[in-house]
């Protein structure tokens, strides 16, 4: 009776265990080459693949390279958000917007994410979030306007020193429109080069 109680315990645990949901969904790595560093970013293909596609598209077809992160928005030490993008003579039709609510990533320290106006309007513009007070900007009730929020697709993965250097660059008192007045990069931050990992 111990023998067989035992051969069964040994058959259950050398049974194969069933398989466990990937803990890192598909992603491809970027390389962003500026003026104060390297920042390597995560792209997030199977959980924003409209989104994700978009930005690949710019990278491999060198559409950032000689862009620039031109915004820096702080709400806090160390904490806001940085902003570039590509020239406007070299701007792609926008994308359909991926709510966050969809994709299931969130504006955390970090996430990189899509700059729009209407929902469908992005394009080439995209922002870096640092420090973690801004998931006001995940879609929901607390984003306000259209609820629709800013589509995440990707994460920082390597570079979150230069993303923090480029947050606490000089900025014009005076550029900038509206909410934007005061946080325009003076001189800008060039983007010399954004090209997939090896």
């Amino acid at each position: 009776m111990i023998r067989s109680l035992l051969l069964a315990a040994l058959l259950c645990f050398s049974a194969p265990l069933p398989a466990q949901p990937d803990p890192d969904p598909a992603s491809i790595q970027v390389l962003l080459e500026t003026s104060q560093g390297r920042i390597t970013l995560a792209v997030e293909v199977e959980r924003a693949p409209v989104t994700a596609a978009n930005f690949l598209r710019y990278v491999d077809e060198g559409r950032l390279d000689g862009g620039a992160f031109y915004r820096a928005m702080r709400v806090g030490e160390g904490s806001g958000l940085v902003q570039g993008g590509a020239e406007h003579r070299r701007r792609l039709p926008p994308v359909a917007h991926e709510p966050t609510t969809r994709t299931g990533l969130s504006h955390v320290d970090g996430a990189v994410s899509m700059a729009r106006a209407a929902p469908g309007s992005a394009d080439a513009d995209f922002f870096i979030i640092a420090g973690d007070a801004m998931t006001g900007l995940d879609a929901g009730p607390a984003s306000g306007g259209d609820r629709l929020g800013f589509a995440v697709f990707g994460r920082v993965v390597e570079g979150m020193d230069v993303v923090r250097r480029i947050l606490a660059a000089p900025t014009s008192p005076t550029e900038g429109e509206g909410v934007m007045r005061g946080q325009m990069l003076a001189p800008r931050i060039a983007i010399r080069s954004a090209r997939r990992a090896e």
